[in-house]
């Protein structure tokens, strides 16, 4: 037997707790934890996670907990998958490093191809570039930089509740200050935070709530100054908000009548999680610039800054780049995800989770009234938790649920500027059957923490 089929067939993809959650093999690592690493790295569950497949980890403890996670979207074809270790298993026994921008591979090559294939927009006779990096946070900086050097503008536009890393620049691009910039200023400056489109709070048409975003940015920054507007599709880390048809392709136009950079940031909703291969697809908008991290390489660090030939190709030799900046073993990994995502018909199988997943979600939300609404596309879901009767954020009830759904073995995680939010990012293998485990926890972690 393989070593990548033993894995699999060692980790069932069911639930199974058999400590109390976190057991006493997590609590006495977090112990020597406390010593070693700084509180500011925050683990929103301290189980010390030992093996993973699929959809299920495994603790210290020998618990079986439910990833709806993903790593906050990394693993989007699931924890281990056999294709990527064995993509990067033989790429580790080849070559693991010559920094690309000394002595090239192909590997890195072949991610840039992929990504020139997928992106919206992109065709032979207007091909797409493309810059590899490690992580998301430097692909928005990336991204920004290369907007800022095509354009010879300062300025850089981004939306209310946006989150777009924890670098200097990033964190001063969030929406939300704490705990991402509080106490590490000054913040960077010339950027301009537009109201977004928000249909549950703002009941705005697409057209309407573009309207009063261009008027923002009008007005306080002035189209001739601006580089680039930076979007999250569907926000993330803001509680995965689905803007109002059409807001996206008004303010793409307006983008492109001023000479502005629409730069699409699809660290968390890109790479077939909702279904396309970029989230962007269903708005009906081709970005100048798409940004793409977290799934891409199934678990390794990489990232991807994909632009149109005439912006990418403006930055001077040497402008570009990184040590690790394409690492030969992640972009194997890579090219082996989007192998799996036509293999595997992935974007169905994204699809599949939404019509089974969200209508789960709206049942609960007709049993629990504190579920204001259920949101979201493919296996990129959330439901926005409310005081009943009204549409005030209940944070408090958003964690004890997330608490209560721990001790029973799932892994939830909070979203929304206010914490309002459970955002739920499962592996598109994720099986029906699991699904339908996890939505039975929630609905008793709701009547628990409700009691």
């Amino acid at each position: 037997m393989s070593e990548a089929t033993l894995t699999e067939t060692s980790i069932p993809q069911k639930r199974l707790v058999v400590t109390e959650i976190p057991g006493p093999r997590s609590r006495e690592i977090h112990e020597r934890r406390r010593a070693v690493v700084p509180p500011g790295v925050h683990s929103v569950l301290p189980v010390y996670v030992e093996r993973a497949h699929d959809s299920i980890l495994v603790d210290a403890d020998g618990n079986h907990i439910v990833d709806v996670c993903g790593g906050i979207g990394v693993t989007t074809i699931g924890h281990t998958d056999d294709a990527v270790v064995a993509a990067a298993t033989a790429q580790l026994n080849k070559v693991t490093h010559t920094l690309f921008t000394m002595t090239p591979y192909e590997p890195y090559v072949q991610v840039a191809e992929h990504l020139a294939q997928h992106v919206p927009g992109s065709t032979a006779e207007a091909p797409y570039k493309t810059l590899l990096m490690n992580s998301g946070a430097e692909a928005v900086e990336n991204g920004v930089k290369i907007a800022r050097k095509h354009t010879g503008r300062p300025g850089v536009a981004v939306l209310e509740h946006a989150y777009h890393g924890r670098t200097m620049l990033t964190s001063s691009m969030n929406f939300k200050g704490a705990p991402y910039a509080q106490g590490y200023g000054p913040r960077a400056g010339d950027i301009y935070k537009a109201p977004n489109s928000y249909p549950l709070h703002d009941g705005l048409s697409g057209a309407e709530a573009a309207k009063r975003t261009i008027a923002y940015l009008e007005k306080t920054a002035g189209a001739e100054d601006l580089a680039c507007l930076v979007v999250e599709p569907i926000q993330g880390e803001g509680g995965f908000i689905v803007p109002a048809e059409g807001y996206l392709p008004a303010l793409a136009e307006w983008c492109r009548a001023n000479g502005i950079v629409f730069i699409a940031d699809e660290v968390q909703a890109g790479m077939a999680r909702t279904g396309t291969v970029f989230s962007i697809e269903q708005f009906g908008v081709e970005p100048d610039i798409v940004l793409s991290a977290k799934g891409i390489a199934g678990g390794l660090p990489l990232a991807g800054i994909t632009g149109r030939a005439e912006i990418m190709d403006k930055s001077q030799p040497g402008g570009l780049g990184g040590t690790f900046g394409g690492n030969p073993v992640s972009c194997a990994a890579a090219v082996a995800v989007f192998e799996q995502i036509g293999e595997q018909n992935l974007l169905a199988e994204a699809k599949r989770i939404e019509a089974t997943f969200g209508g789960g979600l709206r049942e609960l939300a007709a049993k629990h009234p504190a579920i204001a609404e259920v949101r979201g596309k493919g296996a990129m879901l959330a439901i926005e938790v409310v005081q009943p009767g009204t549409l005030e954020p209940d944070a408090d009830l958003v964690a004890r649920v997330i608490q209560e759904a721990a001790q029973r073995g799932v892994l939830l995680l909070s979203s929304g500027v206010y914490n309002q939010a459970i955002r739920f990012l499962p592996s598109l293998k994720m099986s029906d059957e699991l699904i339908a485990d996890v939505l039975l926890v929630l609905d008793e972690a709701f009547t628990a923490a409700t009691a």
